[in-house]
């Protein structure tokens, strides 16, 4: 995949210093959690060593890493100065000597409260507010690149989709947890770097949507929920994830469950077509969520319809009531509703789904209806 990374960064740069002077703040600070890799195609690891990439918005940004890690950083220099530190400096006071005068700061919001406290006690005058205030707004508008990377990502896991429907990933006489992993193997064999998460939850543990795989024996005529994603990596940039349900049963269903799944069916189609640039994201919500209360089943929806995904498997947007932001083209979510009635069974149905200016684009194509598995 052809993907120009070097200058997807410096137009992304260049959109969030315009942000910030709009917003008033004077430098970003970023640490851990995805607003580095998307500024500057560097991930940092969970280090007690600290990395910060020093933005301002005005002035060469510098990117202030332990030594260690300096060759893993790809040196940019219309980005980012790099600025080692050795093992008996203090990264904090780098940092403060870079900021300066600056007082009004955004750290990222995954920054460890260790150095958020260290720079703080530093940098006493300064005010502080959350990196996402800057940029979770444009992270959430995907560019062309980022749609190609999240539609190859949904393919590789539709493949995955498809080969549990055809019933070429076995089911019965297995644990929860074995599944698990070949859910995992398999979707790093079509090409992911990385698993996120991969839940298998059978019988009554399907109606638990987060649920935790574990010894439990899959049986015959259980029904079984299979959610899972990961991070697809492209050339010269950072991976971005998949996100994928579907829900299979292993021998005919019952008519309760083949009845549930077709009101299932219906809300996720439903809040599919609803996904049109101008519309508020509850709105999405709100057209899924209709046909499952009209079925009787509404106390048993009990999440949101949807969350923004991208670098991160969760972002924004959130398709929720109460969210009306418009969706603008460029957004990309999953539609995901669920019933699950506690203690018996549940099901889940979800495509990645990115906002378009001709409509809603479903990247996942993997077949929709209730598979027959063994």
């Amino acid at each position: 995949m052809t993907f120009d990374a070097r200058a997807a960064r410096v137009a992304r740069s260049e959109r969030v210093r315009a942000r910030m002077r709009e917003t008033g703040v004077e430098a970003l600070l970023l640490s851990l959690g995805a607003d580095l890799p998307w500024l500057s195609g560097y991930e940092a690891m969970p280090l007690e060593r600290l990395t910060m990439l020093v933005l301002p918005a005005d002035g060469e940004a510098t990117m202030v890493v332990p030594r260690l890690e300096a060759p893993r950083v790809p040196e940019d220099a219309d980005l980012f100065r790099l600025r080692p530190w050795e093992e008996t400096e203090d990264p904090v006071a780098v940092v403060a000597g870079l900021v300066g005068s600056r007082t009004r700061l955004a750290v990222s919001d995954r920054a460890w409260s260790a150095h958020l406290l260290a720079l703080q006690a530093e940098l006493p005058r300064a005010r502080w507010s959350a990196a996402s205030s800057v940029t979770s707004e444009l992270r959430a508008v995907k560019d062309p690149a980022e749609v190609a990377a999240l539609r190859a990502a949904a393919r590789a896991a539709d493949r995955v989709a498809a080969q549990l429907q055809a019933g070429d990933l076995p089911l019965v006489g297995r644990t929860e947890a074995e599944v698990s992993r070949e859910l995992g193997d398999r979707l790093k064999a079509e090409g992911h770097s990385r698993v996120n998460f991969a839940i298998v939850g059978s019988g009554p543990n399907s109606a638990s949507p987060h649920h935790e795989p574990g010894p439990r024996v899959i049986g015959e005529g259980e029904v079984v929920v299979c959610d899972f994603g990961g991070v697809l990596a492209i050339d010269d940039g950072p991976g971005y994830c998949s996100d994928i349900t579907r829900t299979v049963v292993t021998g005919d269903p019952s008519a309760e469950v083949s009845e549930l799944y077709a009101v299932l069916h219906e809300a996720q189609s439903r809040g599919v077509g609803a996904a049109v640039v101008g519309r508020p994201c509850s709105s999405v919500d709100a057209a899924a969520r209709s046909v499952i209360d009209a079925a009787g089943l509404g106390e048993w929806f009990i999440h949101r319809t949807g969350h923004g995904i991208g670098l991160e498997e969760h972002e924004d947007p959130y398709l929720v009531e109460g969210n009306d932001a418009p969706l603008a083209a460029g957004h990309a979510f999953s539609v995901e509703p669920g019933i699950y009635l506690a203690g018996r069974f549940g099901a889940r149905l979800e495509d990645i789904v990115v906002a378009t200016a001709s409509g809603p684009e479903a990247l996942n194509v993997a077949d929709h209806h209730l598979a027959v598995v063994g």
